[in-house]
């Protein structure tokens, strides 16, 4: 599933490229409904964790979850037919978004939105160091293990499972046990700090001296002392750490 730096990244290159626009809003799929914003001017997208909203003038939002499958393509040449799977496409004055295959994309009122934004936790790429204090109660008080708390989205907004791996493992701790506030506010120092690198490279960035490289995620041994990498599930989620490295 896309984590925090991919949808950050896809609402700043959507921002630019048709924010300020009237935009033509279709559904070639027909499972949304693009009445209420064909025509209007988008005035912003905003990413809040994993989540997408589209703000028009005089229309509600637009919601976006991408889930597990969903994907945006661009096109620059607009005579281009949107893919039949399209569930919505978005049309500058030069560029289009098609979106496929999303969980979700609804129009939210105000109350909705306000409803949506409620549920979720603090977002490293949105609040920052501004968060820590807010951030470390949450996941330094959250019940169970730190690897099940921190996917919580409604402990911390955005983090996934590739991010949990790489921020666990540089903050020296297993994700089967609990934290105290003080170790929860180094994970998110450094999410703070790697998260943006992940904007801007359009992937996980845990090592920026080598954007390529994971510590643990996806591999066989620890890129840092050799030993085999241990798998085990936390949280629903297959956790990947190093025995030495995270004791």
């Amino acid at each position: 599933m896309p984590e925090a730096h991919s949808l950050h990244r896809h609402a700043r290159d959507q921002r630019a490229a048709l924010a300020g626009q009237v935009l033509s809003v279709s559904s070639p799929q027909g499972r949304f409904d693009a009445t209420p914003f064909d025509g209007h001017r988008l005035v912003d997208v905003q990413a809040h964790g994993k989540h997408l909203l589209y703000s028009f003038e005089q229309a509600p939002d637009v919601h976006v979850h991408l889930g597990m499958k969903g994907i945006f393509l661009r096109t620059e040449d607009l005579s281009l037919p949107p893919r039949a799977g399209t569930r919505m496409r978005l049309a500058g004055e030069t560029t289009a978004f098609s979106l496929i295959a999303p969980s979700r994309c609804e129009a939210l009122d105000a109350a909705a939105r306000a409803e949506l934004l409620a549920s979720l936790g603090p977002d490293p790429l949105r609040e920052g160091a501004a968060a820590r204090e807010e951030a470390a109660r949450r996941l330094g008080t959250a019940r169970g293990a730190v690897g099940a708390a921190v996917l919580d989205q409604s402990v911390w907004a955005g983090i996934g499972n590739a991010w949990r791996a790489e921020l666990l493992f540089l903050a020296g701790i297993d994700p089967g046990r609990r934290v105290d506030e003080a170790e929860a506010g180094r994970v998110w120092d450094l999410a703070v700090e790697l998260l943006p690198l992940g904007v801007d490279a359009g992937q996980v960035v845990s090592d920026p001296t080598a954007p390529d490289e994971r510590w643990v995620y996806k591999r066989e041994t620890c890129r840092r002392c050799g030993s085999p990498v241990g798998t085990r599930t936390v949280g629903g989620r297959t956790a990947y750490t190093c025995p030495v490295d995270q004791r």
